[in-house]
């Protein structure tokens, strides 16, 4: 799999890459993300990449025509399909089964838009749908695409040791993940529960069913319905 970040902030999404399991995966060639900045893609001495919102309003607006060869030199770039994606707090809300839907993607392309956000006519041209990770507003899109590539890459095959990692976990199956314990066996006087120590898988799978569908009715009863 492949993704492309489109940003004016490239370093700050490397230095986040370069970390931890994504790092890894991505050192192995078991993956390939790229950053790239939208402002050489601009013209110009300065090559100025936004200008002056139409209708008033604060802020800058990040111009079409840098954004549109950007996005279309990472399209040319790559023989196959792709999709891109433009993180927006307009967009759908993220979700697990979103995650897993763009895990299977061969060539993910993400816009990260900043300031006020990004000309509408060159995301109704070239974006083919918008995300936000929550019902917020961050200062940029960096933030958000790097969580949206954290989540999705997590799930494509070479990355995690195996996909039971992320297929029993929280929000898949429309419930969340049971309680987990670790050693020692009793804690400050809190013992760890006896089924998951009777080596019983019977007994373990029930329990964890149970605990899974007791903290789904506590803490999300939403997704029960």
């Amino acid at each position: 799999m492949r993704i492309d970040i489109a940003t004016l902030f490239p370093q700050m999404c490397e230095i986040v890459l370069g970390e931890s399991i994504i790092g890894k995966a991505i050192s192995k060639n078991v993956v390939e993300v790229i950053t790239h900045n939208i402002r050489d893609y601009a013209e110009g001495r300065y090559r100025r990449v936004d200008d002056y919102v139409y209708g008033g309003g604060f802020g800058m607006l990040l111009q079409a025509e840098p954004v549109y060869r950007c996005i279309q030199a990472l399209k040319d770039s790559f023989r196959g399909e792709d999709v891109v994606i433009y993180m927006s707090p307009k967009g759908t809300r993220l979700t697990q089964k979103k995650v897993l839907e763009l895990a299977e993607v061969t060539h993910l392309i993400i816009l990260a838009g900043h300031y006020e956000g990004v000309d509408q006519r060159v995301l109704d041209l070239v974006v083919d749908e918008e995300i936000s990770i929550g019902d917020y507003v961050l200062t940029g899109g960096e933030l958000p695409a790097l969580v949206l590539v954290d989540a999705i890459l997590r799930c494509v095959s070479g990355v995690l040791p195996s996909e039971k990692c992320y297929l029993e976990e929280s929000h898949n199956n429309n419930v969340l993940e049971c309680a987990q314990y670790t050693r020692p066996k009793i804690w400050r006087g809190f013992e760890v529960p006896a089924e998951l120590l009777s080596g019983n898988p019977k007994k373990i799978n029930k329990w964890k069913r149970e605990s899974s569908l007791k903290i789904t009715q506590e803490k999300r009863p939403d997704l029960l319905k």
